[in-house]
């Protein structure tokens, strides 16, 4: 079955793209037994979603998209009714699969897991996986190896149901070849425009005709509320340069922490192995075992030819091709029985026969790196930037609720905060009450919409009192109070009569284009065509960037039946009329056959997932799905 995942890897992350947002991960179990009595966020059949798997997918969204946003990550653009649905919905489709997985007795085994681990890229030091690298990318993410195994164990369990449903978008040559005939057939055009333009000198306006139009729209025409304000940062980074870390302290640090600084032992090891698949018969195992051992007769004959051996008889595919060579690694990194022969060998020594999980293994160790404690000096910059984060740290901590209440209570003046804790008084520019979401980035620390909209309240801008503190970004506090205020007005009619006459003028012209051009086409199809076609060009469905995508469209709809043809089209962005005379249609030749497989691969992963969207809509009837959107939207959570 994982094999049938794998090969169809694409399919995979297809359908997984449906419902990709972080989730909960809690075990199988606990997603098929119900949650139990309290505020759900969903039920799924019996089974519930709680408020806390919810909270949790939830903050791993949040925390994903902080990393990849970085600075222009704005939580309150996320953290929207809409989104927490998504969220929701996504986490109903994800125990809808884990039901069914479970249902269907799927499950994942230990050494299919350690063989995934072992060759995550991201593990990966010099080819080889690295121990340390694994439990420091988990550190980082607050997850033990056992949480993030069971973790993965559960992803491949769905993947496993996933890729049995990829399997069935099935697409024949014969569809995928004439769909290929339809995309790549050209047809020939001439093409001539009618411009606006054409009729600008035509155009004549009513006398009132922009007084009417700025009277009925002055919404238009309205400069926005604007404040200016000076405002403080208080951070865990504007922090860290306030600490100094003795030599003292860092050399107590390295003294308590030698195991940490500790370079393991490594060694090399190559391997010939004969695999024993799993539940394999006791005739299965003795036929292997025999294998095995003809194997090692022949390597403790020849112990020089061991690669040449390895290349002949390993059935493993990832070191066989390499003479069986796995490289250096460390304790842990290896099942245990192949881990505890290869740490008793000696160097140039084989080993008998070891049995894994994965079957027989005959070792040969072809090398030794000795563990070593790093010195003082070779960590010292490493453990100084440890201290001074964890002394940041204590400080925000304790600084955070202190800054907040004298904000609060010392509402008149941020002088006191900034003399306190040391800040940097701030200026902004004049700021609207809306700023787009793409420009939000651009306003630094002041570009959060909770805090913009703190500083246009009546207590901001009337009572000048400082705006409460907002967290515009994790572990980064924000307090402002406005300097100047300037209330929103509608500029004078005779400030913007020129751009409304010259915008009325435009849109007229537009219309009178778009009816020559009609009439035109109206013409051309009754046989008259008196039309001196200067532009000709071939365009296809693969190839139509020579026209507006309007314009490919209405080539293609167009009957060919009988030759020339004729069409036209209202171009985007009032650049009037265009029609177009179809001379040729030119059908593709011959078909590459490369092309072919890569379209029928397309359309196949679109037709799996649609069979995919369609069964998640048959899981979610079956077993009767319900969201509690009180509780969803209810943001102190």
């Amino acid at each position: 079955m994982f094999d049938a995942v794998r090969n169809n890897k694409r399919i995979v992350q297809v359908f997984l793209a449906l419902i990709t947002l972080p989730f909960a991960f809690w075990g199988v179990d606990s997603y098929v037994r119900s949650a139990g009595p309290g505020n759900d966020v969903a039920a799924v059949g019996e089974s519930k979603i709680s408020l806390q798997q919810f909270q949790q997918s939830w903050r791993e969204q949040m925390d994903r998209a902080r990393q990849q946003m970085g600075p222009s990550f704005r939580q309150e653009t996320f953290d929207t009714p809409e989104m927490r649905l998504a969220v929701a919905n996504s986490l109903v489709d994800q125990r809808l699969l884990l039901l069914e997985a479970n249902k269907g007795r799927l499950g994942v085994s230990n050494a299919l897991l350690v063989e995934i681990i072992s060759t995550m890229p991201s593990l990966q030091v010099d080819g080889k996986f690295s121990k340390a690298r694994y439990e420091a990318a988990l550190a980082a993410q607050g997850m033990s190896p056992e949480q993030f195994e069971a973790r993965l164990r559960q992803d491949m369990i769905m993947q496993q149901l996933v890729g049995a449903i990829g399997d069935t978008g099935i697409v024949s040559s014969v569809s995928a070849e004439m769909m290929l005939r339809i995309q790549s057939e050209e047809r020939q055009v001439a093409e001539i425009r009618i411009t606006p333009e054409q009729f600008a000198s035509e155009v004549k306006l009513e006398a009132d005709a922009a007084k009417k139009f700025y009277d009925g729209n002055q919404k238009q025409f309205e400069t926005p509320e604007l404040v200016r304000a000076e405002y403080v940062v208080l951070s865990l980074d504007g922090l860290l340069s306030q600490v100094a870390v003795s030599d003292a302290e860092v050399k107590a640090w390295y003294e308590a922490h030698l195991s940490r600084y500790q370079q393991q032992e490594e060694r090399r090891a190559s391997h010939i192995l004969i695999t024993l698949a799993a539940g394999a018969s006791d005739a299965e195992k003795a036929k292997a075992k025999a294998k095995a051992e003809e194997v090692l007769k022949d390597v403790q004959r020849n112990p020089t030819k061991f690669a040449e051996l390895a290349r002949q008889h390993s059935q493993d595919p990832g070191s066989a091709a390499n003479g069986g060579d796995l490289g250096f690694f460390g304790r842990g990194m290896m099942v245990k029985p192949f881990e505890e022969a290869v740490f008793k060998q000696k160097q140039g020594e084989l080993s008998g026969l070891v049995q894994s999980d994965f079957g027989f293994h005959i070792i040969k160790v072809t090398g030794i790196k000795e563990g070593k404690q790093k010195k003082l000096d070779e960590v010292r910059a490493e453990i100084e930037g440890e201290l001074k984060r964890q002394g940041a740290q204590k400080r925000y901590a304790e600084a955070a609720e202190a800054f907040t209440n004298m904000v609060y209570e010392q509402s008149d003046s941020l002088a006191p905060v900034v003399e306190k804790f040391k800040l940097k008084l701030q200026q902004s520019p004049l700021l609207p009450r809306q700023v787009p979401q793409q420009a939000l980035a651009s306003l630094g620390p002041l570009g959060n919409e909770k805090l913009l909209a703190a500083l246009f309240t009546e207590d901001a801008v009337k009572n000048k009192r400082n705006t409460d503190t907002v967290e515009v970004a994790q572990s980064t506090l924000v307090a402002a109070r406005v300097l100047e205020h300037k209330p929103a007005s509608v500029r004078p009619f005779e400030s913007v009569r020129a751009d409304i006459e010259t915008m009325l003028k435009a849109k007229e012209a537009t219309a009178a284009a778009r009816k020559k051009g009609e009439d035109r086409l109206a013409e051309l199809k009754g046989g008259q065509d008196r039309i001196n076609w200067a532009l000709v060009k071939n365009v296809s469905r693969l190839q139509g960037k020579q026209v507006t995508a309007p314009a490919l469209q209405a080539i293609f709809r167009a009957d060919v039946s009988k030759l020339p043809a004729y069409t036209g089209v209202e171009l985007p962005n009032n650049g009037g009329y265009a029609l177009y005379k179809i001379l040729a249609v030119k059908p593709l030749a011959t078909v590459d056959a490369d092309k072919r497989r890569v379209l029928q691969r397309d359309y196949e992963n679109m037709t799996a997932q649609e069979d995919f969207t369609a069964y998640l809509t048959g899981l979610r009837q079956r077993y009767k799905v319900e969201i509690n959107k009180a509780v969803l939207e209810n943001k102190e959570r």
